[in-house]
């Protein structure tokens, strides 16, 4: 039993896949789609819709493109020994390997044929049609993979170097699409002593990351117990590459990896806090203040850094950066210190910079520390003091007009421009005042400046007033 579902015609429907894409500009049938089931339950695994890579290959140019359909199966089947065509100007003569490598080009009525030369190749003596058969797999795998991952996995173990090279390079590509199919083979292929099989393998499951981010999930979970340190360190750069999607699972990966005992493992996986939390504010404070207390400086670094994307007036973060500020890591409260101003109003914060002062010993900090406390208004020197009560600057003329023009208020000025005062009929003209005589000013004459008075005027001018 294969370790995946495989494509094929056959009566068993666990088995039984619809053909019906075509090549692009090939007019050739060709799958549309791939279901990939996990192996143990035979559920369907979730696809990462967003970057979904296009399952139907375009079959790799070459030479063996400009041969007759009939004559690509006749030379891979070894009845034709040779044919020549022209190929970018050039007359090329093509062997049986040229004939394998063209058979993803063959018509879909031709498949079932196709599919049998291929396997016949994949076991050939000839390590260069084992090759060229291997080079065409993964492409040809969309419209028939029956017993083709089978075969990769044999040939992965292959005699010859440059088969196993080939075997290495098919699986990475066949990865992104075909998870299930080649499950097991991965899955040796990432933990090989060979550099180069490694290499290949993790190649895949990187491109894999992003088409299948759930397979890698699993992959990345049985990694993490390896006791080999450097797997473990490979596996926590694959958190990296799944940590946007908010699962239970990739939030696990993260706790696991946090609680790794080597520190370049916490090192590594740390780095995705600040993604994390932009994305899910509390399972990313729950880890920052779990990494914040870690015993390396880089962890501890990550994890402020994770803080500053946090909402850092609310909540949990708040208590974090003050903690933070009290560090015994240089680096986590200079990082700590300069988010203080952002969380508080300056009376609080000169409280706080006044204890935070008795057991400061980085002369750095004590220096930023003082700068937070002082106040020009009254620590100040007379120009400082005189500059915080200065007047602000006039506002220019043009700029009073437009903002009045705004509805908006300019110092004391209304914020609404004057109204002229209403135009009421005029009132009818009073009467001129008339004008009185005027009267003549008698000067007084020096008698009476004197006080003399004649005594003529004692007496009434009638003498009947005695009467």
């Amino acid at each position: 039993m294969l370790d995946g579902p495989l494509e094929t015609f056959s009566s068993l429907n666990q088995h039984k896949f619809m053909m019906d894409g075509r090549l692009r500009e090939k007019g050739n049938p060709m799958a549309k789609k791939y279901v990939a089931r996990d192996p143990r339950t035979g559920k369907p695994i979730r696809m990462d819709k967003a970057a979904a890579v296009d399952t139907s290959y375009e079959p790799v140019g070459g030479p063996w493109a400009a041969l007759h359909p009939s004559d690509i199966m006749s030379l891979a089947e070894g009845t034709l020994s040779e044919r020549q065509v022209r190929w970018k100007n050039d007359t090329l003569t093509l062997t049986r390997k040229h004939g394998v490598r063209g058979l993803s080009h063959v018509p879909q009525h031709m498949i079932l044929p196709a599919h049998a030369l291929l396997l016949k190749a994949l076991e050939d003596q000839e390590p260069d049609v084992r090759i060229a058969a291997l080079d065409v797999l993964p492409e040809f795998a969309v419209r028939r993979s029956n017993e083709l991952f089978d075969w990769l996995s044999v040939l992965l173990d292959d005699e010859v170097p440059s088969v196993r090279i080939a075997a290495s390079a098919a699986l990475s590509r066949a990865a992104p699409t075909f998870p299930s199919g080649v499950r097991s083979s991965l899955e040796n292929e990432l933990r090989s002593p060979s550099k180069q099989r490694s290499q290949a393998a993790w190649k895949g499951l990187e491109a894999l990351s992003k088409t299948w981010p759930d397979v890698v999930a699993d992959h990345v979970d049985s990694l993490l117990l390896e006791p080999d340190v450097h797997l473990r360190r490979r596996a926590a750069k694959m958190i990296n590459a799944i940590v946007s999607r908010k699962t239970s699972a990739v939030w696990d990966l993260v706790s696991w990896a946090l609680n790794d005992e080597d520190a370049q493992v916490r090192k590594t996986v740390a780095k995705s806090l600040p993604r994390l939390a932009q994305q899910d504010t509390r399972m990313g404070t729950m880890f920052a203040e779990r990494a914040i207390m870690d015993v390396d400086p880089d962890v501890r670094l990550s994890a402020i850094k994770t803080i500053q994307k946090l909402n850092r007036g609310h909540g949990r973060a708040r208590d974090l950066i003050l903690a933070g500020a009290r560090s015994s890591d240089v680096r986590v409260r200079r990082a700590c210190v300069d988010l203080l101003p952002k969380l508080m109003d300056e009376d609080e914060l000169r409280a706080l910079v006044d204890d935070l002062l008795k057991t400061e010993s980085d002369q750095g900090l004590v220096a930023k520390l003082m700068q937070y406390r002082f106040d020009a208004m009254l620590e100040g020197s007379e120009a400082e003091k005189n500059a915080a009560l200065a007047p602000a600057l006039a506002v220019p003329d043009i700029d009073k007009e437009v903002l009045l023009a705004q509805g908006k208020r300019v110092g004391m000025a209304p914020s609404t421009p004057e109204q002229p005062a209403p135009v009421s009929e005029p009132a009818e003209p009073a009467e001129p005042p008339r004008k009185t005589p005027s009267v003549e000013v008698r000067r007084p004459t020096q008698d009476e400046l004197m006080g003399y008075h004649d005594d003529d005027d004692d007496f009434p001018d009638d003498e009947t007033a005695f009467i």
